[in-house]
């Protein structure tokens, strides 16, 4: 059988399971997970490595309607990621069904040229004759194929992996056998703070945060990391570090475990919290975290 090897993007509303469905089919954490909308912020590229296949995923930001500076340089990102790619996954929530929403960035999608799979996710939420229903009422000449999973179970993702490599081109691969992630050490400590801090904050606080690894330092058994947390107001401030410093030691512990996971090295991890009045909406504070490529302003 020949070697097929190519780029697939992942595409969808904020929390269809995006981030979950690459990590299941990496059997790596790849890209940081919570309940919470909109978790996802950069494009982070997983790597399935087959026998005779190579996939390399672009897990994008939800496409969503932005209220800051952020969202719109999320949302562009999102899109840009169509740009050089062989497919494209678009994940639906099975419990949602097939929104006007979703039909309007498949719209989009396919006026990239490209081949378009219908992910339904989380069947494993709905019944059976409800899922029949939802896939009759999806426009199947829109698109080439339409697989049910269950991102959270593993559930179908053998024959999502097989169906996907049919639309691949015969090519070597791009990446090493044994990498998974496209993305650096900084760029994975900072996403796994963040994470524990938007699983362990509510209301607004998730989404003003930031976290960037102002440095890494290397020994041979060990790894010092020291990082910033960007919060938009005093008040946020407060409420990342807790009572008496006890929810950013919590953050610290919890995040320590994952990188530790990560690098396979002992970690001491120090946290500072920064106030950075309205950074959402200022283009110097996303550049320092990966955005700004393009003049969104042109747009």
């Amino acid at each position: 059988m020949e070697y097929k090897s190519g780029f697939v993007s992942i595409m969808g509303r904020p929390n269809v399971g995006k981030s979950t469905l690459l990590n299941q089919i990496i059997k790596e954490k790849v890209a940081i997970t919570t309940p919470k909308a909109q978790t996802t912020r950069n494009m982070i590229r997983g790597i399935y490595n087959g026998e005779d296949t190579q996939i390399v995923f672009v897990d994008t930001p939800g496409i969503h309607k932005p209220q800051q500076l952020l969202g719109r340089e999320m949302v562009r990102e999102a899109w840009s990621s169509l740009e050089s790619v062989d497919a494209a996954y678009l994940l639906i929530d099975a419990k949602r069904g097939f929104t006007s929403k979703d039909a309007e960035i498949l719209k989009r999608i396919r006026a990239n040229e490209i081949p378009v799979l219908m992910i339904v996710n989380k069947v494993d939420s709905i019944k059976k004759s409800e899922l029949i229903e939802l896939l009759n009422s999806i426009p199947s000449g829109e698109v080439e194929e339409i697989i049910p999973v269950s991102a959270l179970k593993g559930l179908n993702i053998e024959e999502l992996i097989a169906t996907t490599r049919k639309f691949l081109p015969n090519d070597e691969p791009f990446y090493p056998e044994e990498q998974y992630a496209d993305t650096t050490e900084k760029f994975s400590a900072a996403e796994l703070i963040r994470e524990k801090l938007m699983l362990l904050t509510e209301e607004e606080i998730p989404h003003s945060l930031a976290v960037i690894v102002d440095k890494m330092e290397f020994n041979r058994e060990s790894v010092a990391i020291y990082a910033s947390i960007i919060v938009e107001k005093d008040s946020q401030k407060g409420i990342v570090i807790g009572k008496n410093g006890e929810k950013l030691k919590q953050v610290g512990t919890l995040a320590r475990k994952d990188i530790e996971h990560m690098l396979g090295k002992k970690v001491f991890l120090q946290l500072y919290v920064k106030v950075e009045k309205d950074w959402r909406n200022r283009m110097n504070a996303l550049r320092e975290l990966g955005f700004g490529e393009k003049d969104i302003e042109n747009e």
